[in-house]
């Protein structure tokens, strides 16, 4: 029964409510778009996640509640059932329900699990669109396509929803696209080994996390040496895998930069 039925069965109005699902972006909150931040100053409640940048709740009004239902990658979780149940709870209440998750909620978010709950409900329902964090590749200077090099992007998660390792994976090697894995830091050495069985160890690859973040952390080498590269510089999640040949331009950033200009990295 949606929430708008519960009511009528009751012979009562229900109050008008609204779910926008807002992409937070990488980190850095200037790169939040300028429809999100309207999104943020009219919310009643925000149900947001760990990696939306804390500074972007003080763009909401004094009275709107803000309730954290986080997903720590490979820890506690707030799972996706009763992230629907907050949904469902607050719509009863009326207003407008900002549900404000890292990067870009269809991209690996499960954001459009939670569109299809509220339709459920009978909530209208928008979407505003977030850059993802594949896009930090280019702050440090690697282009994630590049003509000549790379014309294409393959994008997996290192863990299937059963956790098995994506299958995909073989595909994309094979191709002359530019391969980014996210949630995959768990999974290096199993990367790192189907490449290299392959004959593709030697590609370029690069870990960044915290992209955009004055904290960030940018490490380069070659797919064969992933995993001693991540324990070398203490890399762990969230940070997304790069591997193509676009990931030399990297290097080049690094020997290049600046001192007063180059970002935190390692």
């Amino acid at each position: 029964m949606s929430y708008i039925n519960k009511y009528n069965s009751m012979n009562i109005v229900p109050p008008p409510a609204e779910l926008i699902l807002v992409g937070a972006g990488p980190g850095d909150p200037e790169l939040l778009t300028v429809k999100a931040w309207r999104a943020l100053q009219k919310a009643d409640t925000i149900l947001y996640d760990h990696l939306a940048n804390p500074a972007l709740l003080e763009l909401a009004p004094a009275g709107c509640e803000r309730i954290c239902v986080g997903k720590q990658p490979y820890g506690p979780a707030t799972s996706q059932e009763a992230i629907h149940e907050l949904i469902r709870q607050k719509a009863l209440k009326g207003g407008t329900i900002v549900r404000l998750k890292g990067g870009d909620p269809f991209i690996f978010g499960r954001g459009f699990e939670e569109v299809l709950f509220a339709r459920e409900l009978g909530l209208p329902v928008s979407y505003i669109p977030g850059i993802t964090s594949m896009q930090t590749a280019g702050l440090s200077s690697i282009p994630l396509t590049h003509r000549g090099l790379s014309e294409s992007i393959w994008i997996l998660t290192g863990t299937a929803t059963d956790g098995s390792f994506p299958a995909d994976l073989r595909l994309a090697m094979k191709s002359r696209a530019t391969v980014v894995i996210y949630m995959g830091m768990k999974k290096l050495e199993a990367i790192a080994a189907v490449y290299t069985q392959e004959g593709y160890g030697h590609l370029p690859a690069a870990i960044i996390r915290h992209g955009s973040l004055p904290h960030e952390q940018v490490a380069l080498g070659i797919v064969a040496d992933l995993q001693q590269i991540a324990a070398t510089q203490h890399l762990t999640h969230p940070a997304i895998i790069l591997i193509g040949e676009v990931a030399r331009f990297g290097e080049i950033q690094k020997a290049t930069a600046h001192p007063l200009h180059a970002r935190s990295r390692l």
